[in-house]
């Protein structure tokens, strides 16, 4: 299936980009599988569709560094079907975690993507390898970014949606270090960054509003209502960000949900 039409790929990717509010913040529910995003669907306030890679794995039986591009692209594409199906496809954006681009087949990847009917991505500028997570250098990411965008533009999509995703934080760089390689990333065609802090570090609301102030407010932070004194979506919002995602939160949360019923079901 194609879910490529130029003239309504320009349309939504100018709608996507246009979500992106500092202070005004979008909230994506990501989802991985058809099913969790006809629900998502489903609900009046839901702006955008996105992907988060780490479900997208687990649900295949998949570490998150194990996700292949033929699977990802694989759901991403049944997805897209369900978009199709809910007659959606002309109206909600797509975006998907596209991880670190895959190495060489970034530029089929995003080809891919495109003609799928996506209209967004993330894209992180950590990699795997035998000795852990590892950051990238930051103009290498800036390669990768303007090679998106250039594919992109050859497609008939300029304004296609890049969430520059870093882990420096993560890592153990400062937030003024996550600043400067957010700022390369904004100006080789990114429209927000991500900083991730990890599941057990987070960031706190101080590193936020530091953040915000150096982007400019083109930042994307993460919700975890899980985490120790976790800020509010409408706190969050007050800090001046201009997208809030879940990750994999949705999909945490249902398996609570489903070891809950197995123990209910199974306890006598």
């Amino acid at each position: 299936m194609s879910g490529f039409d130029p003239t309504i790929a320009i349309k939504l990717a100018e709608d996507f980009r246009a979500l992106h509010v500092p202070g005004r913040p979008l909230l994506l529910t990501n989802v991985w599988d058809p099913p969790t995003a006809a629900l998502a669907l489903r609900h009046p306030e839901t702006k955008a569709i996105a992907t988060a890679s780490f479900a997208v794995a687990a649900v295949a039986g998949l570490e998150d560094d194990e996700l292949t591009f033929e699977e990802n692209l694989s759901t991403i594409r049944k997805i897209a079907k369900q978009l199709v199906k809910d007659g959606k496809a002309s109206s909600i954006p797509f975006t998907v975690d596209m991880q670190d681009g895959y190495g060489a087949r970034l530029e089929e990847g995003i080809e891919s993507v495109i003609e799928i009917g996506v209209v967004g991505i993330n894209l992180e500028d950590s990699s795997s390898s035998e000795g852990g997570l590892k950051l990238v250098d930051a103009d290498e990411h800036v390669k990768k970014i303007r090679i998106v965008m250039k594919t992109a533009a050859a497609k008939g999509v300029p304004n296609f949606v890049v969430n520059a995703r870093t882990d420096c934080v993560l890592l153990g760089g400062t937030i003024d270090e996550a600043i400067d390689r957010g700022k390369k990333y904004l100006d080789a065609g990114a429209t927000t960054v991500f900083v991730w802090g990890g599941m057990k570090r987070g960031l706190r609301d101080a590193e936020v509003a530091q953040l915000v102030k150096g982007l400019e407010g083109r930042l994307n932070v993460i919700y975890r209502k899980s985490m120790p004194d976790a800020l509010s979506v409408k706190d969050i919002g007050n800090l001046g960000v201009a997208r809030i995602s879940i990750g994999p939160g949705l999909w945490r949360e249902s398996m609570k949900t489903v070891e809950q019923e197995i123990s209910r079901i199974l306890d006598r």
